[in-house]
């Protein structure tokens, strides 16, 4: 029976060279993207920034809408098409898009980190990537087996493919897949498969391929119930995280805790954090995250 921790953990970011998390503070973060530096909002940067001044090739305004909206504004020259970042053997494109992000999550890094240990010595893995955006973290699965990745949107999946032709990684098993997230765990489940490994990142609110509505709060425990299902006493882990929500970590622990309960292995939740650049260097919370794991 899997078992609950109840301590929270952290797990942290702490930028490598095509990221950096330069400072933040009053409701802001200034982050640099390989060659170029962009400020971004953070609300949970509730305390005041350590440098005197932010000299940023751009910033993104928030409209006035808390769920969205907003536009960059630039003070340097910033490539359309976008410029080139890696992360180990993975290289995509980074590029400002109307949603305050630049196309990948640098704060996933330690995720991508922990999956793979979970996968060391088991090669020919079969995994899985839901929500899986411009597909850095199928990129990074790719090295222990097939990965199916699956997005709603066509433009996503596009970018992703893109990233795995600039990494050299086009011959690599990764199946890219434009569909409803929800719907095709639901049909592998009635399909019988099983994957060593399930890592999801829902957004708070989304539509699919056919315009179907996904709301977090309400969706979110029928996926995990499915997800779940997918896995057996000898898979290997389950990644969970969630942005911009008013839950509580252990909340989401709970809630794999009740679908995992009769598989062996550990659930833990807690923080994902980046950490500033300097000495004395804070913590800045980006999302939250829960964890199956069953290393064998």
């Amino acid at each position: 029976m899997a078992m609950l921790a109840r301590d929270p953990l952290v797990m942290q970011c702490k930028g490598w060279d095509a990221y950096r998390l330069l400072d933040s503070g009053a409701g802001r973060k200034f982050e640099q993207f390989g060659p170029h530096s962009f400020i971004r909002p953070e609300p949970q940067a509730m305390w005041q920034p350590r440098l005197s001044q932010w000299d940023a090739d751009g910033e993104f305004v928030p409209g006035s809408d808390e769920d969205g909206g907003g536009r960059w504004i630039f003070s340097r020259e910033v490539p359309e098409d976008g410029w080139e970042l890696a992360w180990n053997e993975a290289r995509f494109t980074a590029r400002p898009t109307p949603f305050r992000h630049l196309q990948f999550f640098p704060d996933m890094a330690p995720v991508w980190d922990w999956m793979r240990a979970m996968l060391q010595g088991r090669e020919g893995a079969e995994t899985m990537n839901l929500f899986g955006y411009t597909g850095v973290g199928s990129l990074a699965l790719s090295q222990h087996g097939r990965v199916t990745h699956v997005d709603a949107s066509k433009k996503s999946v596009a970018q992703a493919r893109e990233n795995a032709d600039l990494s050299g990684m086009e011959g690599k098993p990764i199946r890219w897949l434009v569909d409803d997230a929800a719907k095709f765990a639901a049909r592998e489940v009635r399909r019988e498969n099983r994957y060593d490994g399930i890592i999801l990142d829902p957004p708070k609110f989304g539509r699919g391929p056919k315009n179907e509505t996904w709301r977090l709060e309400e969706n979110l425990p029928e996926l995990i119930s499915d997800c779940a299902k997918l896995l057996d006493g000898d898979s290997r882990f389950l990644f969970l995280t969630v942005y911009a929500v008013r839950m509580s970590s252990l909340a989401i622990g709970g809630l794999l805790m009740e679908a995992l309960r009769d598989l062996p292995g550990t659930i833990e939740h807690g923080d994902i954090a980046v950490q500033e650049e300097g000495e004395n260097a804070r913590l800045l919370p980006t999302a939250i995250f829960a964890r199956w794991s069953n290393p064998g």
